[in-house]
């Protein structure tokens, strides 16, 4: 038995190594080919610039596709693309290092979709950071997280290990918008959640794209009396429970001590043990940042509050809100050296 075992964690490194290997293979592929985009889109750009007319990139990308006929990517279209990322990419110096660390695709929709320099230092970095998929990065694009990653209010900084600290950042968004729901805008906390019940699917897209649903209304016990978390989710990439509790009201300073009192519940007698630590979401109507930020202070367990609208759009008090631009750029560097 004990050869046996000593055989499987050989061959399981063995796995590992090649898997390893092979990523590496597929990161130098692309950015060879990132690299070679970028010298295509900045030696076209030299010559517009000296006055050359739109003509040559047409004829450039025949001459090319008839060249290389086995390589895609060469077409006009893809040519011009390449021209802007370079005008577009050259003398942002936090941007440029970055270039390579993702795919072509996932570098259109960035250039498509922001146009603000650290909403696209973001993106890039949380891609490349968090293996989203072009239609995660779309989805989360149009989802507003950029915003809502830099506006979150949690108590990670204090209580996460780093290891968890900056995945739990983006795993607990800063506002949520339910208007997938359909709901009128006075209803009960009951409503909501019955509402998410229905909509579940909607509901987790809205959430993330790693969560998976454990149930409502979930039973825990303390000394036979029984307790019930609105919510409870499990965070894949996290290895963590994920408890929600829906109010339909301002946050009020108490939500804070309940919500501890069920992830030390969970703690105890749900988590597994290879799981870490369970994380607690508070989502409320409205919220004041400062009652929040004084509430999470005394929390010695990972929670973040957040708040909900019934309708798609964002807050406008998002653009007064945000960061100025050395803060973001600090922040987001930050997201990607760790």
């Amino acid at each position: 038995m004990e050869l046996e075992h000593l055989q499987n964690e050989f061959i399981a490194e063995i796995k590992q190594k090649v898997e390893q290997a092979q990523y590496a293979a597929l990161k130098a592929v692309n950015t060879e080919l990132i690299n070679l985009y970028w010298k295509l889109g900045k030696a076209i750009a030299e010559k517009q610039a000296v006055g050359w007319g739109k003509a040559i990139v047409p004829t450039l990308s025949k001459e090319l596709q008839r060249e290389f006929p086995e390589m895609t990517g060469l077409s006009t279209t893809n040519l011009w693309y390449m021209v802007q990322f370079y005008n577009e990419y050259k003398d942002d110096s936090n941007l440029q290092p970055l270039v390579g660390e993702i795919s072509w695709s996932k570098h259109l929709v960035i250039m498509a979709k922001c146009k603000d320099s650290q909403e696209r230092l973001f993106y890039t970095i949380a891609t490349k950071k968090f293996g989203w998929t072009k239609d995660v990065l779309i989805h989360q694009v149009e989802n507003k997280t950029y915003e809502k990653y830099l506006l979150n209010q949690t108590n990670f900084d204090d209580v996460l290990p780093e290891k968890l600290r900056k995945q739990a950042y983006l795993a607990v968004k800063d506002h949520y918008n339910f208007g997938f729901l359909e709901m009128a805008e006075q209803h009960s906390e009951y409503e909501l959640e019955q509402a998410i019940i229905r909509n579940i699917k909607d509901f987790l897209l809205e959430m993330g794209s790693d969560f998976s649903f454990m149930g409502n209304q979930y039973k825990v016990y303390v000394d036979n009396k029984e307790f019930k978390i609105d919510l409870l989710l499990f965070h894949r990439k996290l290895q963590s429970l994920i408890a929600i509790d829906l109010k339909i009201g301002e946050f009020e300073p108490e939500y804070k001590g309940k919500m501890e009192f069920y992830l030390s519940v969970l703690n105890d007698t749900v988590k597994l043990p290879h799981e870490n630590p369970a994380i607690g979401i508070i989502i409320c109507k409205n919220k004041s940042r400062t009652i929040v930020e004084y509430s999470l202070k005394t929390a010695t367990l990972p929670i973040g509050v957040a708040t909900y609208t019934t309708t798609e759009k964002l807050p406008e008090s998002y653009k007064d809100l945000l960061p100025v631009t050395k803060e973001i750029t600090e922040k987001l560097l930050d997201l990607y050296e760790k």
